[in-house]
């Protein structure tokens, strides 16, 4: 288990800077793909600390993202009617425009990669991937505590 999680980091890694190359050019970041990815797949619009908590990341670090994407107009704040402090982040046009640009440049990268690797070999992975997400989600160790 030890070399499956070192081999993760290191994969972690290379997804993150093949990422980072994939799409400089619209002006994002890895980080930044993942936030509006997460805004994106949620089924409501939800406060910095939800999309943390989906993340499995820490609520500053996402935080600091999302008043860098409402600086340049991605993403947006709305009042939270639950939550007078915790506004809620929403997509703007413009990040819903950059976000499909990266998709696309994503989709041939992402099948390359794919290319060659069975299909049953990508769903088992996924599969223990999951359930040791869930372990840990399980145990509270697989994000930092606010």
């Amino acid at each position: 288990m030890t070399d499956l999680f070192l081999d993760l980091f290191r994969l972690n890694n290379r997804v993150l800077a093949a990422g980072d190359r994939l799409i400089a050019g619209l002006g994002l970041t890895s980080a930044r793909w993942q936030v509006l990815g997460t805004i994106v797949a949620a089924d409501r619009p939800q406060p910095v600390a939800w999309l943390a908590r989906d993340m499995g990341a820490n609520r500053q670090n996402v935080q600091r993202i999302v008043n860098d994407l409402a600086a340049e107009g991605l993403v947006a704040f709305q009042p939270n009617p639950h939550h007078r402090r915790a506004q809620l982040v929403v997509l703007t046009n413009k990040g819903r425009e950059i976000f499909d640009a990266a998709m696309r440049l994503q989709a041939p990268w992402v099948d390359g990669l794919a290319e060659g690797l069975r299909v049953e070999d990508i769903a088992t992975t996924h599969g223990v991937m999951t359930a040791l997400r869930r372990k840990l989600e399980a145990s509270g160790d697989a994000r930092e505590q606010d």
